[in-house]
């Protein structure tokens, strides 16, 4: 979270580039340099820059990692159902309700989520 204290214009750190380097160093808090009152910048040590660049790889991986397991999960729930014979086989009549269906469950689904998160 940048704080207030934080937010400077890019000509007030140009004339005390030092200091605010001193400071950004001493919190490991970065800048965020405002150009006519809009901000357009951020400035961070380097090694708080990477910091956060080795977790998103890493949340990446696991994420990807996550994926996979459950893709495989899902395949192998599959092949069960197959072997079991739970399976419902479609035909050139009756998969664009198939279709249909899927595509009226996955607007419900949104629908759904975006009420939640209001």
């Amino acid at each position: 979270m940048i704080e207030l204290k934080n937010i400077h214009s890019l000509s007030d750190f140009k004339r005390n580039a030092k200091e605010f380097i001193d400071r950004i160093k001493a919190t490991q808090s970065p800048l965020v340099l405002t150009v006519n009152g809009k901000a357009e910048v951020v400035v961070q040590d380097a090694q708080a820059f990477q910091d956060i660049c080795d977790r998103i790889q890493k949340v990446e991986t696991e994420l990807r990692d996550l994926k996979l397991t459950t893709l495989k999960q899902e395949i192998d729930l599959g092949i069960s159902q197959l072997n079991k014979g739970d399976y419902t086989e479609y035909d050139d009549h009756t998969l664009p309700k198939l279709l249909t269906n899927i595509k009226t469950r996955g607007q419900n689904r949104l629908k759904k989520q975006k009420h939640e998160s209001i």
